[in-house]
Order: C-alpha cells, then sequence, then structure tokens
C-alpha cells in the first residue's frame, strides 16, 4: 500500500458528497450532545427549586401564608407558577372570572363557576408545561432516528466513490479493493456513533419529562381541593 489506511486517508480521498455527510453527522452529534447536556443540567436545577419550594409552601398553615411563600419562596419552576396561578384564580383577579360571577349571584353557581375556571386555569399550566420541557426533543429523535442512515448513505456513496477510482485506474485486485471498501464503512459507525447517545438521552429526557408532568398533575389536584375547600370556608 502507498498510504496507510485509515479514517483521516478516507476523508482526503473522499469528493463533496462524502464530505458533506460528515459534516451533516457532525452537526446532528454536536446538536444533540448539546441539547442533552444543557437538558440534563436544567433539570436538575429545576428539581431543586421545585423542592425548596414545596417545602416552604406545604409548611405554610394558611393559603395567606402560601402566597407569602410565592413572594418569597423559590420561584421560576413549575410548581411556584402553577401555584401561582390557582391562588391567583380562587381570590377572583382575572377580569373574566369576575365578570362571570358578577351576573350569577346564586352561591353555589358562583362555587360551581370558580371551581371549573380553577380546573381549566390549572390545566393550561400543565399544558404550558409540557411544551416546554418538551423543547429540543424532536433533534434528538431526529438525529437517533436518522443519523444511522445517514452515515449508510456515506458508506454506499464512499464504495461507489471508491469503485469508480480503482476502475479507472485498473488495479481490480483484493487488496485494492479491500482497503476502500473498509475505509468506506467508517460513515456507517459514525453514523451509529451520533444515533446511540441521541437515543439514550431522549428516552431518558421522555422518561423524567413524564415523572414530571405526573408530579405537576398530582400537585395540580392537591391545590384544586385545597383552593377549593378554602374558598369555600371563606
Amino acid at each position: 500500500m502507498e498510504h496507510s489506511l485509515g479514517f483521516a486517508h478516507f476523508i482526503s480521498q473522499s469528493d463533496a458528497m462524502g464530505k458533506g455527510v460528515l459534516v451533516l453527522l457532525l452537526l446532528l452529534s454536536v446538536a444533540s450532545w448539546y441539547l442533552t447536556i444543557t437538558k440534563i443540567i436544567a433539570n436538575a436545577a429545576a428539581r431543586k427549586r421545585a423542592d425548596a419550594f414545596l417545602e416552604k409552601f406545604w409548611g405554610a398553615s394558611s393559603l395567606q401564608e402560601m402566597r407569602a411563600a410565592l413572594d418569597t419562596g423559590s420561584g421560576d419552576n413549575a410548581f411556584s407558577d402553577l401555584a401561582r396561578q390557582a391562588l391567583d384564580a380562587s381570590s377572583g383577579n382575572k377580569d373574566g372570572i369576575q365578570k362571570i360571577l358578577a351576573g350569577d349571584r346564586r352561591e353555589e353557581s358562583r362555587h360551581s363557576m370558580k371551581a371549573e375556571y380553577l380546573t381549566r386555569v390549572l390545566r393550561n399550566g400543565i399544558d404550558q408545561e409540557a411544551a416546554k420541557i418538551e423543547y429540543g426533543l424532536t433533534v434528538l429523535a431526529s438525529a437517533g432516528s436518522a443519523a444511522p442512515f445517514v452515515g449508510l448513505f456515506g458508506t454506499v456513496w464512499g464504495i461507489y466513490h471508491a469503485l469508480v477510482q480503482i476502475g479507472m485506474s485498473g488495479q481490480g485486485t483484493l487488496d485494492k479493493v479491500a482497503g476502500p471498501v473498509g475505509e468506506a464503512l467508517i460513515m456507517t459507525a459514525v453514523g451509529l456513533a451520533v444515533a446511540i447517545p441521541a437515543v439514550l438521552a431522549y428516552n431518558s429526557i421522555t422518561r423524567r419529562n413524564r415523572i414530571w408532568l405526573a408530579k405537576l398533575d398530582n400537585f395540580a389536584h392537591d391545590l384544586y381541593v385545597l383552593v377549593t375547600v378554602g374558598d369555600l370556608k371563606a
């Protein structure tokens, strides 16, 4: 062999198409790793803030103390946002609910409409959080599903390119064919190296999101009972 075989030799012999496939795989890898690392850090920080808030929130003995906990406690998390929306809805701070309740003087009807409004507020808050935490998952899913096929395309194109060069040189012996074909298989390996971490990260983050939303949904149910019972006592 006049040249040592390997990844560097394969890249040096690749045409624009082969280099473009490699650049695409590198971009997918960088994007998936960036999203994975940033989400791990953001999720850990969100969990820490939520735990601190919930500990202080449930330590309050009344709705007034809970409102104070929202003002002085750890904010910027889904649980504090949901609690703030629920308490605002229960106190009638929204113009819409004030107008609705003003049109009906019956106490039973007022509580029924207020409870329905509170339910919609809580559900909307959960839906907003679900949309927020799903950010970036499309990129991870695309990298995990598309990268192996992109790498396979690079391998096929590399084999085609190598065979054309071998045919033009007129040297079709096994040692002249096996080297370039083996080098082309590197692209499949690169595709798998991009896809496997992306798939693992996607599955892990998706599982965390399901658990997070389940906890938020349970908190919403507790808030509903707390606020409606507190409102009836008021």
